[in-house]
């Protein structure tokens, strides 16, 4: 065998266990209705790829337009719902304590990376909080957002959980949007004017995402990649006796 295509081979069959993981969706809300039915103001809380559960914290839900005052990142144009929230905290209490939460194994799953798109009502809180848990009861503050624009919506909010190893391959991995104090104060910041407990956050496309465990190469791959190294050993051999 020529040492050239040797060495391709061998190459080949490293590149083979080099391939970089592609992210995958593992769950995703668009809160489209499942049957489309030409209204936004009828839903699902049934995900749109993947299974989990949403649910809300202390506030009430409805079905509002994905698509108003600038709209979300989905692509449906023509039934695009998303998910209204209000009933917020009083001005001073409840910090962190009321929003929306969503539940998703990651069985079989690393890298994990949670986003979302948000739109705030002029009075809601401008400041959202992301929390995440590894044993689906307690939550850890990991990112704090600020919504400084009212009847708007902040598209691609985006977590990356990557280094928190507990989130990987997880069963009762879990993640949580709740209003919160403005930084350093002990009341809340209204997006646009004053915040009220009737302002709204509407979401859409609330989406975990991750990479699949890295499988152990099959036993032919490593063969394949031997022999050709052997191979390669081969050929320098005779070359030196040559």
């Amino acid at each position: 065998m020529h040492k050239t295509a040797v060495l391709a081979l061998a190459l080949a069959a490293g590149a083979t266990l080099a391939l970089p993981a592609q992210a995958l969706t593992i769950t995703q809300w668009n809160f489209n209705s499942v049957l489309p039915d030409s209204s936004t103001s009828t839903g699902s809380l049934t995900p749109s790829t993947g299974a989990g559960t949403a649910l809300t914290l202390g506030v009430t839900s409805a079905f509002g337009s994905g698509s108003a005052n600038g709209g979300s990142s989905d692509p449906v144009t023509l039934d695009d719902s998303g998910w209204q929230t209000t009933g917020y905290a009083a001005q001073g209490l409840g910090n962190k304590t009321r929003g929306v939460e969503f539940k998703v194994s990651t069985l079989g799953m690393q890298d994990i990376v949670i986003s979302y798109d948000l739109r705030h009502s002029n009075t809601s809180s401008r400041y959202e909080q992301v929390q995440y848990t590894l044993d689906g009861t307690n939550f850890i503050d990991i990112a704090n957002f600020s919504g400084n624009n009212g009847d708007a919506w902040f598209n691609g909010r985006t977590v990356d959980l990557s280094a928190i190893s507990g989130a990987d391959n997880n069963a009762s991995f879990g993640f949580r949007v709740v209003a919160s104090f403005a930084p350093g104060t002990n009341s809340y910041t209204a997006s646009s004017g004053t915040y009220a407990t009737g302002g709204t956050w509407r979401f859409d496309m609330a989406t975990v995402s991750g990479v699949a465990v890295t499988a152990v190469p099959e036993p032919q791959t490593y063969a394949l990649m031997l022999a050709g190294l052997a191979a390669v050993g081969f050929v320098a051999r005779r070359r030196r006796q040559g």
